[in-house]
C-alpha cells in the first residue's frame, strides 16, 4: 500500500471515530438536557408584594405604596404575599424598606384597622402619654424605640419631706411628639409629649406620679434587662452621698491605778 493510500485510510478512520464520538456526545448532552433543562431552576420565579418606597411602622398600607416583583423560588420569603389586594388596608408593625418584601410577620393583626400608635402596642399593654420638656427628654436624645427608667420627685408625709424614687424601669418609648420612628438624620429634637408602652398597673403608677410630682427619664441601654430595686432618695440620704467617712476618734487613754503607801497605811489612786 502506498503512502497516499495509508494516509487516506488513516484520515477515513479518524473521520469515522470523530463522527462516532460526536454522535455519542450529542446523545449524552441531549439526555442531560432532558433530565436537567438549562436554567430551569434559576428561571423559576414567584410574585411577591414589595414596598415601592420606604414605609414607616404604624402605616396603613394602600395600593399606591406597593407593587409586585418576581422573586426566585429559593429567595421568596415563606410568608410573603402574591397580590397587593391581600395586604391592602393592613397596618405595618415594623418599618419596611424600598423593594423589601411585605410579609405576614411585618403586619399587625387583622383586627387593627387604623394606623398610628395603636398598631404598635403589644397585646396586654397600653399607650400612655406624659408631658415632658427638654430636660426630661435628655435634650432630645430620647427617641421612639428607646427604653427609659421613670423617676418621680415629690413630697410625702405631713412634713412634706421631699423624696425622689424610681417608679418604672425599662419602659418602651412608642412615640416622641408625633414621631413614631427615630429621626434617620441623627438630629435631636426635644418634644412636649412622650408616649410610653405600659401595663395597666404601670399606667396607674405613672398617672399618680405625674399628678403628684415631677417626672424624669433615665435613658438606658437596649441590652440592659437587669432589674434594679431602690429605696428612694431623701434629702439626708442625698446629702450623705459621696460624703467622706468621719475620722476615727482617738482611743481613750487607759486608766492607771497607783498604790500610795504612807507610814503603815496604803491607798490606791486612779489617774
Amino acid at each position: 500500500m502506498s503512502k497516499s493510500s495509508r494516509a487516506m485510510v488513516q484520515i477515513s478512520v479518524a473521520l469515522v471515530l470523530a463522527l462516532a464520538a460526536g454522535v455519542v456526545m450529542f446523545r449524552w448532552t441531549s439526555a442531560v438536557k432532558r433530565q436537567h433543562p438549562a436554567g430551569q431552576a434559576s428561571a423559576r420565579t414567584a410574585p411577591v408584594v414589595v414596598a415601592k418606597a420606604d414605609i414607616p411602622l404604624g402605616t396603613k398600607l394602600t395600593a399606591g405604596m406597593l407593587l409586585v416583583r418576581p422573586f426566585t423560588t429559593d429567595s421568596r420569603p415563606p410568608d410573603a404575599f402574591a397580590e397587593v389586594a391581600a395586604v391592602e388596608g393592613r397596618v405595618l408593625n415594623v418599618a419596611v424598606g424600598v423593594n423589601e418584601a411585605v410579609t405576614a410577620r411585618k403586619l399587625a393583626d387583622k383586627s387593627v384597622m387604623g394606623g398610628g400608635v395603636s398598631a404598635l402596642i403589644e397585646p396586654g399593654k397600653r399607650a400612655m402619654a406624659v408631658k415632658g420638656n427638654a430636660v426630661m427628654g435628655l435634650a432630645g436624645f430620647v427617641r421612639p424605640g428607646d427604653r427609659v427608667d421613670v423617676l418621680v420627685s415629690l413630697t410625702v408625709g405631713k412634713e412634706d419631706k421631699p423624696v425622689a424614687k424610681l417608679v418604672l424601669e425599662r419602659v418602651k418609648v412608642l412615640a416622641t411628639g408625633s414621631e413614631l420612628t427615630p429621626n434617620g438624620e441623627g438630629k435631636t429634637a426635644p418634644v412636649d409629649v412622650y408616649t410610653l408602652e405600659l401595663t395597666p398597673e404601670e399606667s396607674e403608677r405613672l398617672a399618680l406620679a405625674a399628678t403628684r410630682g415631677t417626672l424624669h427619664f433615665a435613658l438606658r441601654n437596649e441590652q440592659d434587662a437587669e432589674t434594679v430595686l431602690t429605696t428612694g432618695a431623701t434629702v439626708p440620704s442625698a446629702l450623705a452621698a459621696l460624703k467622706p467617712k468621719p475620722k476615727p476618734r482617738p482611743a481613750p487613754r487607759p486608766k492607771v491605778t497607783v498604790e500610795v503607801i504612807t507610814g503603815g497605811s496604803s491607798q490606791q489612786m486612779t489617774f
